[in-house]
């Protein structure tokens, strides 16, 4: 095998950090977004990385890992969705001025 296993790992933390600033430091929610994104991302490398040192016989990482690519597809299509409409009543995607459940 090519590159050790702590340097995946090493790289999944480091994006996953990033993720997890992008998404508490953002007030724009799309930027929240993109940092949950981040962080599904780095998920999905620890998943099939562990698949690919521990049990590359079995397909339960690729199988986990195409499981977690479907709920973020769904979580960006709903949290646009949930932003497009906020959008549309608001005129501001600010996640601070969003605060409020009644419109």
């Amino acid at each position: 095998m090519g590159i050790p296993l702590y340097w995946w790992l090493a790289v999944a933390a480091a994006l996953f950090c990033l993720g997890l600033y992008g998404a508490l430091s953002r007030k724009n929610a799309i930027g929240v977004l993109l940092g949950i994104e981040l962080m599904l991302n780095a998920v999905n490398i620890n998943l099939v990385v562990f698949w690919r040192y521990i049990t590359p016989q079995a397909l339960t990482g690729q199988i986990f890992a195409m499981f977690v690519i479907g709920i973020a597809a769904a979580e960006a299509a709903a949290g646009l969705a949930i932003i497009i409409a906020a959008y549309r009543q608001r005129d501001t995607v600010v996640v601070d001025e969003l605060d409020m459940m009644h419109w």
